[in-house]
């Protein structure tokens, strides 16, 4: 396959977004792709042992400093702008988009430090971070537990403020520390390689999961256990498994969101995760399409080229219209919510939403197009297939992202808080 990246509908990159973009789409057809689908055919448990693929392929993009985008230079990080930020998280998800929501669950504490402007955090969080070269400080996103998953991520609801329903993991002050009780379910992402955990959690059970908190904290500290990594459909490069606390303490200077701002940075937090997931699923759109049109242009069926007969062509111009559309929504949500205080939700559910589901709809049009090798392992596509599936569920499900969006559209149209 050509490492030349496909033609931009842009005119706003500069040579410098144009070297980065050939820069990463390379290194995703080279590295990304390859790594991912030997990944694949390994056991969860084999996937994140010491020396596997996946620490080298990760090393790789720490080395290329991919890990620091959102970090200063202040802190050493390289600090891109939005529309670069863009184009890394849509080339990596063209590879990986396993790889991509990993490394970008690696940003997570050190994206959350750096606001805080404190500079124990910085010694413990972001510097060490930033100067890591192997993959081996990372962070993930604990939100998800055995009882909750969607509904954690609807703030603004009614039901987000029902005292009925709180979070299972919870903290409680005592003297200058923070003790943290309960467990993280098996879906998080990172959660059996990370180093440390952005932990969102409950504080005040009164105020339902509106009553939340963030707390960053240390995996290697005595309290903490995980269970087994989690063997999936789809995404097997990237690792998720459960996270249990026991009596962990932690710094009170470590929780830097209380119940009073928990909703809101709940809200930004979303507005930042799922514009990045309209961007790598962007990538993988694109990736699925690339491969059906050079199929099409090689299998020969009924005498002719497969990009001879009609159907096909109408179906890969559906496709290439459903890629043009991912981009342009994906990457307009992404630059717009990084350059607007507060962002706007709506705007990144929306993008995740869409492109999540025309990523499955372009990739399930191309396993049509590949016929029987569409649903085989000797090619990418199917592969494909099964990570755009996991995208309609992971980051949020698309069903109950809607309906928060949707009440946050109805709040705002009535001037409701």
């Amino acid at each position: 396959m050509t490492v030349k990246p496909y033609r931009e509908l842009s005119l706003e990159l500069t040579d410098e977004h144009i070297a980065l973009k050939e820069q990463l789409h390379r290194f995703s057809v080279e590295v990304l792709r390859p790594a991912s689908l030997i990944l694949d055919k390994m056991s969860a448990e084999d996937v994140i042992k010491k020396g596997s693929l996946y620490w080298d392929v990760m090393a790789k993009m720490y080395q290329n400093d991919y890990h620091t985008i959102y970090i200063s230079d202040e802190y050493g990080g390289i600090m891109l702008d939005p529309l670069a930020v863009h184009i890394v998280w849509e080339e990596l998800g063209y590879g990986s988009v396993g790889f991509a929501v990993s490394l970008g669950c690696t940003m997570f504490t050190a994206f959350f430090a750096e606001m805080m402007a404190d500079e124990r955090l910085d010694n413990r969080f972001i510097l060490p971070f930033v100067k890591c070269r192997d993959g081996s400080v990372m962070s993930c996103w604990g939100i998800t537990e055995p009882d909750h998953g969607s509904d954690m991520l609807m703030p603004g609801t009614t039901f987000f403020r029902d005292p009925k329903v709180t979070q299972q993991v919870k903290a409680v002050k005592k003297s200058d520390r923070w003790v943290i009780n309960g467990q993280k379910s098996a879906w998080i992402s990172n959660g059996p390689v990370a180093s440390n955990i952005s932990l969102f959690l409950n504080l005040k059970p009164s105020l339902g999961i509106a009553g939340g908190g963030i707390c960053l904290v240390d995996l290697n500290q005595k309290g903490v256990t995980r269970g087994k990594p989690l063997e999936k459909m789809g995404q097997r490069e990237l690792p998720q498994g459960e996270i249990f606390f026991d009596n962990v303490e932690v710094p009170e200077e470590q929780m830097i969101v209380d119940q009073e701002s928990y909703e809101k940075m709940t809200e930004l937090t979303l507005a930042h995760a799922n514009a990045g997931m309209g961007g790598y699923f962007t990538g993988l759109a694109q990736a699925a399409y690339d491969l059906t049109l050079q199929y099409a242009t090689e299998r020969i069926q009924g005498g002719k080229r497969l990009c001879d007969h009609q159907w096909v062509q109408k179906k890969l111009f559906d496709m290439f219209v459903k890629v043009e559309t991912c981009r342009a929504f994906s990457r307009n949500a992404l630059v717009f919510n990084m350059n607007t205080t507060p962002p706007d939700v709506k705007y990144s559910i929306a993008s995740k939403v869409y492109c999540t589901q025309a990523a499955f709809d372009v990739a399930s049009d191309a396993v049509q197009i590949f016929g029987g090798y569409g649903v085989t392992k000797e090619l990418p596509i199917e592969k494909l297939f099964r990570d755009a599936r996991s995208g309609m569920i992971e980051d949020g499900s698309n069903d109950s992202l809607s309906i928060s969006a949707g009440s946050g559209i109805v709040r705002e149209v009535l001037g409701d808080e």
